[in-house]
């Protein structure tokens, strides 16, 4: 893999890929995600990976917005990259099958400024180019994210962000060198795949069993296959391995640690999975600002030292507080509720090209997590809300105001809100409160539509609820809080 990561890095500096310049990756889980990742960063430049459920108005939204000028992408989603190759003033496209690296190698492409991935990842040469870095200072990655307005905002994480958080975190969960094999299942376009499910192995030398989307039956062969030892995941995956009603011909028992971010964990899903694999399993929590790690349960089998319902304790290396909610300057004390505050060598260096929002969130190094918290007698630290209107479907964040943003498009929405509506499956699914205008007709599957064609499926608005009236401010803006309630 290094030689041909090295290899890459070589073939795009030649294709006058410089350092700093972004290179974005729009793959699932496969060799070349990983080759290709190394590759970019082998010749100076900066990651920017697409979720590659990604949408043409998404993905053209993140070249633009990042600068990107080079692409990694998948044959599959080359259609969608080709609609807005021209809009994104895209100057090199490498173009991979999901075979190579498997059985075959891509066939020619005959497409002006569009090369074969294996061929440039095998005809460089094999040292890496000489480059000075300054890993506090250059970035690695460019990962998008959310916030409190729904736009995506470009991450901004150096080298030493994501280094420190992949030993921090390898340390934690006590892995051993050359010993481990993980399961890859986490997107790694994603920042938490990214870093627990591929910097984290690599740091350890460990095996890695990528896949390039979850399903259970074939996680759970897999498992058994490989002998999988560690994988982070999701709630939801947790749920639906334990859910397959073949799961008792499958043995587990290879499974030593299993992390479980992005959402609660039901303490029924730790516990049956614990039993079901004879392994461990515990929650943890982070952001994409912080690489994303800051928070873990101890790995601790006899569950002495774990606290249901808790994310654990800070890293090593991070500090972390609760904050008032009012200023975010005054320090709460034990079992205070405010917003949880993070200090760390994975602190993100800002938002690109945001310098006020940056501002909002950074201070002397603290991060403003958005996160309503509090901090036991021991330190253990407790989320019991968002500051932020965020909505969790299947692991995945979606911003309400994206969707609310594409309903006020459609000619027929007056007002109307996009909440999280509990669900046993997903955790939660969005669901839209609308008001018609004026002698307005639409039905529901027609308003769906309307939205769910412009954006990844994940996003996609499941429920639709008209209302005669929204309950708004007295300055116009509607009361989600209370939508929520009776949703």
């Amino acid at each position: 893999m290094e030689r041909l990561s090295n290899q890459f890095a070589t073939s795009l500096v030649k294709l006058g890929v410089k350092k700093g310049d972004r290179v974005a990756i729009f793959l699932p889980n496969i060799p070349q995600f990983v080759i290709a990742y190394f590759g970019v960063l082998g010749a100076g430049a900066v990651v920017t990976a697409i979720n590659p459920l990604y949408r043409e108005r998404e993905v053209e939204y993140q070249l633009n917005d990042s600068g990107a000028q080079t692409i990694v992408v998948l044959d599959s989603l080359y259609p969608t990259m080709a609609k807005v190759r021209q809009k994104a003033k895209l100057k090199n496209v490498v173009v991979t099958g999901q075979d190579e690296y498997c059985y075959k190698k891509a066939g020619s492409i005959d497409v002006p400024n569009t090369l074969a991935f294996q061929v440039l990842s095998e005809k460089g040469p094999c040292n890496p180019p000489n480059l000075k870095l300054n890993p506090d200072e250059d970035l690695a990655a460019l990962q998008y994210t959310g916030g409190t307005t729904g736009t995506a905002k470009g991450v901004m994480l150096t080298h030493t962000n994501l280094f420190s958080n992949a030993l921090s975190f390898a340390a934690w969960i006590k892995g051993t060198a050359a010993q481990e094999t993980f399961l890859t299942a986490l997107p790694l376009s994603h920042i938490y795949g990214m870093t627990t499910s591929m910097t984290v192995p690599i740091s350890l030398a460990a095996k890695m069993v990528l896949m390039p989307r979850f399903e259970p039956a074939k996680a759970l062969e897999a498992i058994q296959k490989n002998k999988v030892t560690l994988f982070c995941g999701v709630p939801t995956m947790y749920s639906a391995l334990l859910a397959n009603p073949e799961l008792s011909k499958y043995d587990l028992t290879s499974i030593r640690v299993c992390i479980s971010g992005a959402s609660p964990l039901p303490p029924q899903t730790q516990k049956q999975f614990m039993q079901v694999t004879g392994g461990f399993l515990t929650e943890g929590y982070g952001l994409t600002e912080a690489s994303p790690v800051t928070h873990c349960n101890p790995v601790d089998c006899t569950m002495k030292m774990v606290k249901v319902g808790s994310i654990g304790l800070p890293l090593s290396d991070t500090d972390a507080r609760i904050v008032d909610l009012d200023s975010g300057t005054k320090t709460l004390g034990v079992g205070e509720t405010g917003e949880l505050e993070v200090k760390g060598p994975q602190v993100m260096k800002g938002y690109w090209r945001r310098p006020k929002e940056t501002a909002l969130v950074l201070h002397d190094g603290w991060l403003l997590t958005g996160d309503i918290a509090h901090m036991d007698k021991d330190g253990y630290f407790y989320i019991t809300d968002r500051k932020k209107n965020l909505i969790k479907y299947r692991g995945y964040s979606v911003y309400p105001r994206e969707l609310e943003d594409l309903l006020y498009e459609h000619p027929a929405v007056k007002l109307c809100a996009v909440v999280g509506k509990p669900d046993p499956l997903a955790g939660e699914i969005p669901k839209a409160f609308i008001e018609l205008k004026e002698s307005a007709s639409v039905s529901a599957e027609a308003i769906k539509t309307f939205v769910n064609d412009k954006v990844a499926p994940y996003k996609a608005i499941r429920e639709v609820e008209f209302r005669a009236e929204l309950p708004v401010s007295s300055a116009g803006k509607v009361l989600r809080r209370l939508l929520s309630e009776k949703k």
